[in-house]
């Protein structure tokens, strides 16, 4: 019942909460990732971008999918992903390509991010 009120309410993928405070974490990240050190390490540039990007694009493919079911799918996916972006801040953070502050404030966006995606899976049940 919370998921249709959901689905109908919400018009397109850009009002939800989630693929929002995702668009800005991309950004955060690909900021990140330019500093000398980081943009080096191809690989995990790569990874840490990838992820966070297959948060957003999976928030927006599963709520385009007009299913429940399948948007919910996707949500499990963005879910993982945002556990991949916070497992390559470690990795980031670990070889001190990004300060403490940094680390701390991307990580706790990521977990943010992550309760959003789980109260929206919830919903859809």
């Amino acid at each position: 019942m919370k998921g249709d009120v959901i689905m109908s309410r919400i018009e397109k993928f850009e009002d939800l909460i989630c693929w929002q405070k995702s668009r800005l974490l991309v950004k955060d990240i690909y900021g990140i990732t330019f500093s000398n050190s980081f943009a080096k390490d191809f690989a995990l540039k790569d990874q840490i971008r990838r992820s966070s990007i297959s948060v957003m694009l999976n928030i927006a493919e599963g709520f385009g999918r007009r299913t429940h079911k399948e948007f919910k799918q996707f949500l499990f996916i963005a879910h993982g992903s945002i556990a991949e972006t916070q497992s390559c801040l470690f990795i980031a953070f670990d070889l001190n390509y990004i300060s403490v502050d940094s680390f701390e404030k991307l990580y706790n966006t990521c977990t943010e991010i992550s309760k959003i995606i789980s109260g929206l899976i919830k919903s859809l049940k």
